[in-house]
């Protein structure tokens, strides 16, 4: 078992209840995998730089631990997501 970070932003445009139903795909995916220490919801934030013309998103931080596989297919997951408009896996060194 490794253990990663992940931060995804969310479509801005969505609804209330559209974007919470996101948020618990990912999170059960999450858990489901391995185990979550840390899930967090960071909220509607200005971005650095246009991101498919939006200048916002909606940011959500979680560090889990998984098996090595795992990641490759949350990223896979996350690209095909019309929702998830960024995102970034990285592993933690320990």
């Amino acid at each position: 078992m490794n253990k990663y970070e992940v931060m995804f932003i969310i479509n801005p445009e969505l609804n209330e209840e559209d974007n919470k139903a996101v948020v618990e795909k990912f999170k059960a995916m999450l858990e489901g995998a391995g185990t979550v220490e840390t899930f967090a919801e960071w909220g509607k934030r200005r971005l650095a730089y246009p991101i498919q013309d939006y200048t916002e998103g909606y940011y959500v931080v979680s560090e889990f631990e998984a098996n090595a596989d795992f990641p490759a297919e949350l990223d896979r997951v996350m690209k095909i997501s019309d929702d998830i408009i960024r995102h970034m896996i990285t592993r933690k060194d320990v």
